[in-house]
């Protein structure tokens, strides 16, 4: 039978001795494939399982959207392929695509049976006995998933671009912008690839973008970027910089903590980083930020302030400013903010509640389904992603090991009790009482947070009435000391309260679900397009504003081939949406309600009261966004999945 939650979950001090034996013994099964290790290569120091647990793997219904989307990307390779052979650019065998287009077809016909197959048993006549144990049959034997990834290994051959095409893709074909909006042949450009020059939009990433969690107020002007009066007068028409300082209208992105990164190379080429200063300001009167300054190396004495400019002597080498921030956000972005402080974060809670949280416990109940797919996708990663020739090798600018290091400190250096969203806005000083009024992540993920915070609140009063039951929890203690220990999450620490208990689920599943949303799926559509949010530049950042040109610009920017595989690795990462938040399911077919104690899943129990709110929320958001100059999409309830699984 599917796995579903406890009809009656309990906490281990209100269990008979028989039961607390059993639960005892539950664990110490889930203990033995709940392994932890920090020594995997990729992330080593990061607590991680040891060894995939057979129960972590997808279900068939994720590998369904996983193959559909691959697809979609391996059409889209042989467009760029055939463009090239008709170009007369490739020497490639057109036979060899007649093959590729084949083994697509085969594959699509075999996935539209099955999900035939799947739709008629969920829907079909039969009787509800027989049809679990039919579909769960069907579904869940091996061999079915085997099949789905058997597929989605001959896929994956087929992204695998060929020798032909690399050459005629490669480090001499001249940069343009043209040729890389012709990457996208069956793939959609993304909107970003028309306006990523705009100042506005370039300022409006920061609070909208990928990585919109590094913007901060400042109350003095950075070292890093001295801009002088002068210099912000002339940006800034009617305002000075004492003004701005004093009102707080001043903000800043430092990428200092770049500085571990040591640029690599790819096919011989160096590649480069720095650790720009970015200022920005909101204007008088105004809501939104306007970039003012960029210092692309504070590391160098020489490197100049540059300043937005319109006239051509200057108009370039502000452009390749902007690339500079643009490529030090896109690291900090996918190392830090993404793997590191969601993905590995939500692996040692998942990891930790397995192996100290029976399955009879209520908050294993309420966590376990938003870390569906965490390991096996955190795994995947470890393997194929962040390894040596992998696509961050590839792509970003660091050596693999260093790309590694950073990662691992900035996971281990990550404060979950200071990193809670409402505590990290103020510490940042861009709450909603602030200058900085436009700031559609702060907006709308305050108000997920909300909605998580009052369902984890309901959940959790119903099974604990008072702090001395939190204290009296002997599983929970345990639960919280092994994130702190073995799981070495700073900042996590022994709940003595129901609301420190609170406060914990919270966070944990807001980062799972609404933080990993908004940091996974702008990938797509800003981060597929290589001139506007790439992973290393490919010339040294310029040492003055003056006299540079439009094709140093363009070269700035990846070769054609890496630019592709950006394209396919993001538009993979950034297009998979599995199980909305505030949706609980079993991850069995056929994928039954997963709570079923009567006092969360009742009718106007606490799960639907949170189902309802999500659902308002959708609409304020989607209200929202049509007063936006620029819509934010990615925290809309629908679009952001429970848990961590791509």
């Amino acid at each position: 039978m599917p796995q579903q939650a406890p009809l009656s979950p309990s906490l281990p001090q209100n269990d008979t001795a028989a039961e607390r034996q059993d639960r005892k013994e539950q664990l110490a099964e889930s203990q033995a494939q709940y392994e932890w290790t920090d020594t995997v290569p990729a992330v080593d120091g990061v607590p991680v399982v040891k060894v995939l647990p057979k129960a972590e793997k997808p279900s068939v219904e994720w590998w369904l959207k996983l193959l559909g989307i691959v697809i979609e990307m391996a059409k889209n390779v042989i467009a760029v392929e055939t463009s090239l052979v008709e170009q007369g650019l490739s020497s490639l065998d057109t036979a060899l695509l007649d093959a590729d287009r084949a083994v697509i077809a085969a594959i699509e016909k075999d996935i539209a049976g099955l999900e035939v197959k799947l739709a008629g048993d969920l829907i079909g006549h039969k009787g509800l006995a027989a049809l679990a144990g039919d579909c769960l049959h069907m579904v869940e034997a091996e061999v079915v998933t085997a099949d789905l990834q058997n597929h989605a290994t001959k896929l994956k051959g087929i992204l695998e671009l060929r020798g032909a095409t690399l050459a005629a893709l490669g480090k001499e074909r001249p940069r343009t912008l043209e040729n890389y909006l012709d990457l996208f042949k069956t793939i959609p450009v993304p909107a970003i690839a028309y306006t990523f020059q705009d100042d506005l939009e370039f300022a409006h990433l920061r609070v909208g973008g990928p990585n919109s969690v590094l913007i901060e107020a400042v109350s003095a002007i950075p070292s890093g970027c001295a801009i002088t009066a002068e210099q912000y007068a002339a940006v800034v028409a009617g305002d000075t910089l004492d003004a701005a300082l004093e009102d707080g209208r001043l903000f800043q992105c430092d990428y200092a903590p770049l500085s571990i990164i040591e640029p690599g190379l790819w096919n011989g080429i160096a590649k480069y980083l720095t650790c720009p200063v970015a200022l920005f300001a909101v204007p008088p009167g105004g809501d939104s930020l306007v970039p003012i300054a960029i210092n692309c190396d504070p590391s160098n004495a020489a490197s100049p302030v540059m300043t937005p400019a319109m006239d051509s002597a200057h108009e370039w080498g502000w452009e390749m400013a902007k690339l500079v921030v643009q490529v030090a956000d896109g690291n900090y972005h996918e190392l830090f903010a993404h793997l590191a402080r969601t993905h590995l974060v939500i692996e040692a809670i998942a990891v930790a509640t397995q192996r100290h949280l029976a399955q009879q416990h209520p908050l294993n109940a309420l966590l376990v389904r938003h870390f569906e797919g965490t390991m096996f996708i955190n795994e995947a990663a470890a393997t194929s992603l962040i390894t040596p020739g992998g696509p961050i090798d590839h792509i970003f600018a660091g050596t693999i090991q260093s790309s590694q290091k950073a990662a691992v400190e900035a996971r281990l250096s990550f404060d979950f009790a200071k990193g809670m969203l409402p505590l990290d806005i103020e510490a940042r000083g861009v709450g909603a009482g602030t200058p900085l009024a436009v700031y559609p992540y702060r907006d709308d993920a305050l108000l997920i947070w909300g909605a998580i915070e009052t369902w984890v609140r309901e959940y959790i009063e119903t099974y604990y009435a008072e702090d001395d039951d939190v204290v009296g929890d002997a599983e929970v203690q345990a639960w919280a000391a092994a994130i702190a220990g073995s799981g070495k999450l700073t900042g996590f620490s022994a709940p003595q309260t129901v609301q420190s208990l609170i406060d914990l689920c919270t966070m944990t599943i807001f980062t799972a679900s609404a933080q990993h949303a908004a940091v996974n799926f702008p990938q797509k559509d800003i981060m597929e397009y290589a001139p506007a949010v790439t992973g290393a530049l490919w010339q040294s950042v310029p040492d003055t504003q003056d006299g540079n040109t439009k094709p140093q610009w363009l070269s700035m920017m990846p070769p054609e081939a890496l630019a592709l595989e950006q394209l396919k690795t993001l538009y993979l990462l950034g297009s998979l949406y599995y199980r909305p938040l505030g949706t609980y399911r079993s991850p069995q077919f056929p994928y039954p309600q997963w709570f079923r104690d009567p006092k969360i899943s009742g009718a106007s129990g606490p799960l639907a009261r949170f189902q309802s709110a999500l659902e308002q929320a959708e609409e304020q958001i989607v209200a929202r966004n049509a007063q936006r100059r620029r819509p934010y999409t990615y925290l809309q309830p629908s679009l952001i999945p429970s848990s961590t699984n791509i």
